[in-house]
Formats: structure tokens, sequence, C-alpha cells
């Protein structure tokens, strides 16, 4: 019998199933992974819009935490929408308290629709408790503004912030290009400290969708439960989040990441 190694992702659920949860355990399910979950947030979302959210008791995302801890033990995790300092606070405890998972911090700050995703009282809990725990962060470009509070708007720009990030937070940074204008290639820029990747990859024109930041974190986190190091599972994700744009789909009029695209291709 063939054994898996276990991903896990804390984070929120999108009712549209674009994004959050939903996504996650898509890309874990593609990349040969066995998918657990601690749910922080119900949303209430499609892919024409944010309506609204419900977050779950703090206590609780721990009591999820701890149960998978002692019966599914994750080779290694991500966060996704944590919303609220409470939250926050429970998770990084839990992450505290089991130092030999590598976990990939997306931090969820503002969705693809502009809508907001964290209570304005928890961004100081996600960057002072969170962000120096994580195995590497992943903002995307908004979010990347949002923690150095300066704005940014070239590749120039991105590698800056990748160090800026690395040297506040002493963690590998993973700084997502996707929303710079005026630029035929879509660029991240990785720092670990000491070496800079760039990754590249040619726009995929005519899709708008979301979930494609929950979808390359999930998959850096996959690649990583594998046993990957972290710049071949980043490389490996980019190629991944590439490739499920190029293939969308089309659902009930909305366009939809496919991060399921090769087994699909299959039926």
């Amino acid at each position: 019998m063939k054994t898996l190694p276990i991903a896990l992702t804390i984070a929120g659920s999108d009712s549209g199933g674009g994004a959050g949860i939903q996504a996650d355990l898509k890309t874990f399910a593609a990349l040969g992974t066995h998918g657990t979950s601690a749910l922080t947030c119900l949303t209430a979302q499609s892919p024409a819009g944010f309506a609204s959210v419900h977050p779950c008791p703090a206590a609780f995302v721990r009591s999820q935490l701890d149960v998978l801890s002692r019966d599914l033990p994750a080779t290694a995790a991500k966060t996704g929408m944590l919303f609220s300092a409470g939250i926050i606070r429970s998770v990084a405890d839990w992450i505290e308290s089991n130092p030999g998972i590598p976990v990939v911090v997306d931090p969820v700050m503002i969705a693809t629709s502009g809508a907001r995703l964290l209570r304005p009282d928890a961004r100081r809990a996600l960057l002072d408790r969170l962000v120096p725990s994580a195995a590497i962060v992943t903002p995307n470009l908004d979010e990347a503004v949002e923690m150095l509070g300066r704005p940014l708007s070239s590749v120039e720009d991105l590698r800056h912030a990748a160090r800026a990030i690395h040297g506040r937070w002493g963690v590998p940074a993973l700084v997502k290009g996707g929303h710079l204008r005026d630029t035929r290639l879509a660029t991240d820029v990785l720092w670990d400290g000491s070496a800079e990747e760039i990754l590249t990859a040619t726009f995929v024109r005519g899709v708008a969708t979301h979930g494609t930041g929950c979808t390359y974190s999930a998959a850096i986190t996959a690649f990583l439960a594998r046993g990957m190091g972290l710049p071949a599972a980043v490389k490996s994700a980019k190629k991944f989040i590439t490739d499920s744009i190029r293939d969308s789909v089309r659902i009930a009029g909305h366009t939809a990441l496919d991060p399921l695209h090769r087994h699909r291709s299959r039926l």
C-alpha cells in the first residue's frame, strides 16, 4: 500500500470552491500528498465577489490542530486566511510547539477582489507572531506593500522587497509580481538570505480568476512535504500555478483555476 506524505492547510473556507482550503486540498491531491485542514473561517463568496465572513473560535482552531498533530502529523503546513488576532496567536502558539514542521505563511490580507481579509487589529499579530516563524512567507504585491509600507511598481522593487522582508523578519521571502502593470512576464522574486531566484512565466492572457495565491503556496507546501528543498519547491510550484492558470476552466459563466488539470486531462 502506497504511503503519502501529509500536508496541512490552516485557512478559511471559500464557499465558491476557488480559493481557501478548497483550493489547497485540490492542490495537495494533485501533487501526491494527503491533505488535512484546520478551518479558521467560513466565508460567503463566489468568483463574482466576497460577501461576508464568519470566524471560528480561536480555541476551536487550536483543537483541530492538536487532533491532527496527534493522529495525522503533517510533514509541511501552510497558513492562509486567519482573519483575527486571536486565531493568529492560537496558530502561532501551535507552530512554536511543533518546530519540526516547515510552515509556508501566505499573509492573506487582501483578496483579488480588493476585500480586506484581515481585521485591522490582527495585522500586528500576523507580523509579530506568525511571519517570524515561517519557513517562507509569500506575499503578493499588495501584501508586500502592506508589510513594508511603501509602493512597489517594478521587478527591481520586488527584489528590494524580498530582501527587506528577510531583513526585517529573518525568513525567506517570495514576493509575487503577478499584479505588476505593463509587464509581459509574471515575475516573482525569492530571497532566502543567501541566494536570489527570479522566477518568470509568460502572462496567461484573457484569464481573470482568484485563488492563485492559495494554490501557489499550497503547491510549495506539497513539494516541501514530499521532501524537496525550498528553492526547488518554489520553482516547481511556479510551474504548477502557471499550468493551473493556463488550463483554467469555465464554471457557470465564471473562470476558475484547475489545480487538477493533469488528472482531468486523462478523463
